[in-house]
């Protein structure tokens, strides 16, 4: 194996690709985020290289015209993908990133491309119940509170323009939210491992058991932490996330 590091040639990918690790795992964010969500995350767990994922419309690609629907999100990362799929991968979606995931994982097996080894959902109810999710009753006013809320919630105190440029993308990610139907399960051949935050107020054990249909193979794991505690990496989700390995 060539050692070290290349640049990063694709907007998809926010670190540059490295050649020192057996495997990888690409990172999804939930909606209203991108790739930052994922920057306290090391560049490697335990030889496992993490892949944060840029979708455009946000952070460094905010110039670029949003995705528009999870489907055509999907679509548009194979291409990029398939470069970094010469080793051992798994996929780990957080929330709403969960759905845009499995659907790249559909996507690959209708190509023939290699699959994911394992895909980690976390917090995130099966696409056929994904419409379920209370953010999306929610007016501009109360999404405004809640882009705040989280800011505070990182130590930052946030400025009227940072809440108008996060609420505008969280705004655009809700209408592909809105758009995704999934009324039947499709099975994937990988495994999947569904992780339940036991201080999670908004999704409940319950809430992911439809995650069964999906494939042979569904562990469903509770992890302590809130919603957003998977953003610092905490021990207990390290060791999750190379147990495929």
């Amino acid at each position: 194996m060539t050692s070290g590091s290349t640049t990063a040639t694709s907007p998809w990918f926010v670190r540059p690709q490295s050649t020192d690790h057996p495997a990888r795992i690409f990172c999804f964010p939930y909606s209203g985020t991108g790739a930052s969500a994922f920057s306290a995350w090391p560049a490697a767990i335990d030889d496992v290289e993490v892949c944060p994922l840029q979708f455009p419309g946000r952070e460094n690609r905010l110039a670029e015209p949003h995705y528009g629907t999870y489907e055509n999100l999907a679509a548009g990362l194979i291409e990029p993908l398939v470069p970094r799929l010469d080793r051992p991968f798994a996929f780990f979606g957080h929330c709403a990133g969960a759905l845009p995931a499995f659907e790249t994982v559909v996507r690959l097996a209708e190509r023939g491309l290699p699959g994911p080894d394992c895909f980690f959902v976390s917090g995130q109810p099966a696409p056929h119940d994904a419409s379920r999710d209370r953010m999306l009753t929610m007016t501009e006013s109360e999404l405004r509170a809640e882009v705040e809320s989280f800011v505070r919630g990182r130590g930052i105190e946030p400025r009227p323009d940072m809440i108008d440029m996060g609420l505008a993308v969280l705004l655009q990610d809700h209408g592909a939210a809105r758009e995704y139907r999934r009324a039947e399960p499709v099975t994937v051949r990988c495994p999947i491992v569904v992780l339940h935050w036991r201080d999670d107020p908004d999704v409940s054990l319950d809430q992911l058991e439809g995650w069964r249909r999906y494939s042979d193979s569904v562990d469903i794991r509770v992890v302590d932490g809130g919603h957003y505690d998977f953003m610092h990496a905490p021990d207990e989700l390290r060791k999750l996330l190379t147990s495929w390995r």
